[in-house]
């Protein structure tokens, strides 16, 4: 076991505490087949990446591209490239959708039901969940606390020309 939690807190990884101290303008690119395929899908139609972290900056930046928007809980593609649901993926997106006005899909709704079930228990819920206590056993438990830092970040990573950039709305636009 401590070989595993070595190998993937050396340097930067998808682990968001390792990137808590990396510098303004690196580039760096991460292996996520997941996340990857699901962006990489959307061809020209603008893509940002949500979270509970950004969940209200995103919903804001959303409402410049137009008044209809898809937002997509990822979830977790297993070796077998079989698709596990995911409860964390499900709050971040209804946190995301919680500032978003108009029809909602029944998928919206599903996740804005989530997301409003845990709203006042974000950090125990996601503990407990499979892929919360999975972290917890290999020893990144301050990632869960880090992603669950609920909306402490304006920055909207859109998808522009096959790599992602940060970008920052008017505070108005936010409030």
């Amino acid at each position: 076991m401590a070989d595993f939690k070595r190998k993937f807190t050396d340097g930067f990884s998808l682990s968001p505490t390792s990137l808590c101290t990396i510098q303004s303008g690196t580039k760096l690119v991460l292996s996520s087949p997941n996340g990857a395929t699901l962006s990489l899908s959307t061809g020209n139609i603008p893509t940002l990446c949500g979270s509970l972290r950004n969940a209200k900056a995103v919903a804001a930046c959303a409402k410049t591209f137009g008044k209809r928007i898809s937002i997509i809980a990822a979830g977790e593609q297993w070796p077998d490239k079989s698709l596990r649901v995911s409860f964390e993926d499900a709050v971040g997106a209804g946190a995301v959708i919680s500032y978003v006005e108009g029809k909602l899909s029944p998928e919206s709704k599903a996740s804005l039901a989530v997301f409003e079930s845990s709203k006042e228990s974000l950090l125990s819920d996601i503990k407990k969940c499979s892929s919360g206590k999975e972290l917890i056993d290999r020893g990144f438990e301050k990632d869960i606390i880090l992603a669950c830092d609920f909306n402490a970040s304006e920055n909207v990573p859109v998808l522009e020309g096959g790599c992602f950039y940060k970008r920052f709305l008017d505070k108005t636009a936010i409030s």
